[in-house]
């Protein structure tokens, strides 16, 4: 199996990133790994953290960019399934192995697998935590490859795309690449998402990814179209419990719209408040 990860100034999640993967793939576990942390435009320890874990093979660009990093992790990691993983990902043990498993399955194996999605809203503002009342009940997430930090495709699924385009949503450029029945996902395990801890740093993120989501379907052909109307049809009106909810889940999608339009080309950005 290869393993891509992306990572600029990660330095300090890195390490439990690269642990867990490297515990669910021991000696016992029968599991060759090939594991390739792309270290870009960083300015802290990222790559020192990386190299000193056995056997990850760290590279190094001088630009910080994600797709970038993407692509050059790909020309060199080696095997299937591969993955790709965000640098703050601590996969549960199993996990690896239960979605390569999915993707190797002797019969009608997909070609895409995500984990299942879990928003970490432990200890958020309770702001935070109404806009992921609302945000996490969404049917979109059903069949998606985004939004959940690691993907995994099998090498006919790779053959799907040449590489990573220069917009920021690689998750949503990789959904696009599937029908619906061919992407899966594993619901036996989990990728926990840290949510941000603020409501401040969650309008930002949410701005980041309508930004590059916009990019993306300006550029590209065939990307998912968002479903504004969602929240209400299929969320609210089915539990009326949550309209206040989704007074905050409005107001926050309104505010990250508007920061979205002033958003940088391109720009490489994550959520600082999670690391």
């Amino acid at each position: 199996m290869g393993v891509v990860i992306a990572a600029h100034d990660e330095a300090n999640v890195i390490g439990g990133c690269l642990d867990a993967l490297l515990a669910d793939a021991g000696t016992d576990a029968g599991v060759e790994l090939d594991v390739v942390v792309v270290a870009n435009g960083c300015t802290d320890d990222t790559a020192r953290v990386a190299a000193a874990r056995p056997g990850v093979r760290v590279v190094e660009l001088a630009e910080a960019g994600k797709a970038g990093a993407l692509n050059a992790g790909d020309a060199v990691v080696r095997g299937f399934p591969r993955f790709y993983l965000d640098a703050d990902v601590v996969l549960g043990p199993g996990a690896l192995r239960a979605m390569a498993a999915a993707l190797t399955a002797p019969v009608d194996p997909p070609l895409a697998v995500t984990p299942r999605r879990e928003m970490v809203t432990t200890g958020r503002p309770l702001l935070v935590r109404a806009y992921y009342a609302i945000n996490t009940r969404l049917p979109i997430f059903a069949d998606a490859l985004f939004g959940r930090g690691v993907l995994g495709v099998s090498a006919a699924g790779r053959e799907r795309f040449d590489r990573f385009p220069a917009e920021i949503a690689d998750d949503l450029f990789l959904d696009s690449r599937f029908a619906s029945a061919e992407k899966r996902e594993v619901s036996a395990v989990a990728s926990l998402v840290q949510t941000p801890r603020t409501l401040r740093d969650l309008v930002r993120t949410l701005a980041r990814v309508r930004a590059g989501n916009a990019m993306l379907r300006a550029s590209h052909a065939g990307i998912r179209p968002s479903v504004p109307s969602s929240w209400l049809r299929d969320v609210v009106l089915p539990r009326p419990w949550l309209a206040p909810a989704a007074v905050v889940y409005v107001a926050v999608t309104l505010a990250a719209a508007l920061r979205a339009r002033r958003h940088p080309r391109g720009a490489w950005g994550r959520d600082a408040s999670t690391r």
